[in-house]
């Protein structure tokens, strides 16, 4: 009998040994298929950063020389609405740069910390999730620089917007612009468009927020452009020495305008706010997935480019660690295909009507 006994446990025991090394095993491809996934989503998002940044080289080719023609034109002809608008388009050189040097820090993908400390050697997969949270703060720095750009367009638009005061105060120093002013205005309209249409497709097919915003920046551009082509021909037909100053200033509100709404949006990322509507249909489409009681909480975060999601969900007290596991990643699986979000990280807490 004695055995017997010992020969069943033995095999009971061997059976638990191979299921246990059954799961061990099944857990160790899982993990490594989840680090070669987050691999191939960081190059594929690095790979649109780097097409965004050889796309802002154009950008910055073009404001440069905007900046150029019309200030030269601006000193010739006298027009201080076409001063205005090349400090405007120097605002846009600015500000391109500076994104140009967020998208540069964002591709480094070496395995050091923000301050160049070493992460701990070995296994790449041990220390994978804090790869990935230097990473997210590394994509952090494109909305850094945004503000910095912001900064320095307010700047900009008081300098202008001053001068243009002085100049409405000051009788004598009112002029006529000359028609070669009509010039500069002209191609910086020209060039703004083209650079505003560019921009928007290439932002479009990356599905880049930088470049989208700078879509956005360009157009506004080559609306101040034209209003300047507009309000110099005005002076030169109707002979207005008063419109050229007032028109600066209103260039220099708009600059203002542009630089705070900047600002607001990016301090508002930095400050980790997020879109609430966004984060209820999140939240509501994770309430539907089967096996999830309710969502407890849910934040979403801006990560630069990409949008990251923590949650905390509700489930049956007597779930076992494998299929919590299994659950979270099938909600991060949604969350990805649904709503693009790179990283779902869910945490669980027991149902009180289940125990």
């Amino acid at each position: 009998l004695s055995r017997s006994l010992i020969f069943c446990v033995t095999i009971k025991l061997i059976l638990l040994i191979k299921e246990v090394l059954k799961l061990m095993t099944k857990f160790k491809r899982h993990t490594t298929e989840e680090m070669n996934n987050w691999e191939k989503k960081q190059a594929t998002e690095l790979a649109k950063i780097r097409a965004s940044q050889h796309h802002l080289i154009y950008n910055l080719v073009a404001y440069v020389v905007i900046s150029i023609i019309e200030y030269w034109l601006a000193e010739i002809s006298k027009s201080q609405t076409l001063r205005a608008d090349a400090f405007n388009n120097l605002s846009g050189i600015i500000s391109t740069f500076l994104l140009m040097m967020g998208l540069h820090i964002a591709q480094d993908v070496d395995d050091d910390d923000i301050i160049g400390a070493r992460l701990p050697s070995g296994n790449y997969q041990a220390h994978m999730g804090s790869d990935q949270r230097v990473q997210f703060v590394r994509w952090r720095y494109e909305t850094i620089f945004s503000l910095v750009t912001a900064v320095v367009m307010v700047a900009i638009a008081l300098s202008v917007i001053i001068d243009g005061i002085k100049s409405l105060l000051n009788p004598a120093s009112r002029v006529v612009p000359q028609p070669v002013a009509l010039i500069g205005a002209g191609i910086a309209s020209v060039i703004m468009l083209v650079v505003w249409y560019m921009n928007r497709q290439t932002g479009l097919k990356l599905k880049n927020a930088a470049l989208l915003a700078s879509a956005q920046d360009s157009l506004s551009d080559a609306f101040t452009s034209i209003g300047t082509l507009i309000s110099i021909g005005g002076a030169l037909l109707f002979n207005l020495r008063w419109l050229d100053g007032a028109t600066s200033i209103v260039v220099g509100f708009f600059i203002l305008y542009s630089g705070l709404k900047i600002f607001f949006e990016s301090s508002l990322n930095l400050t980790d706010y997020f879109d609430p509507r966004a984060e209820q249909e999140y939240r509501q489409t994770i309430t539907n997935i089967p096996h999830v009681v309710k969502v407890v909480e849910l934040k979403a975060h801006y990560n630069g480019n990409v949008v990251t999601l923590d949650a905390s969900v509700m489930v049956n007290a007597k779930m076992t660690i494998l299929k919590s596991f299994q659950l979270s990643e099938h909600i991060e699986n949604v969350m990805r295909e649904k709503f693009g979000i790179i990283d779902t990280d869910i945490s669980f807490v027991p149902d009180p009507h289940s125990f």
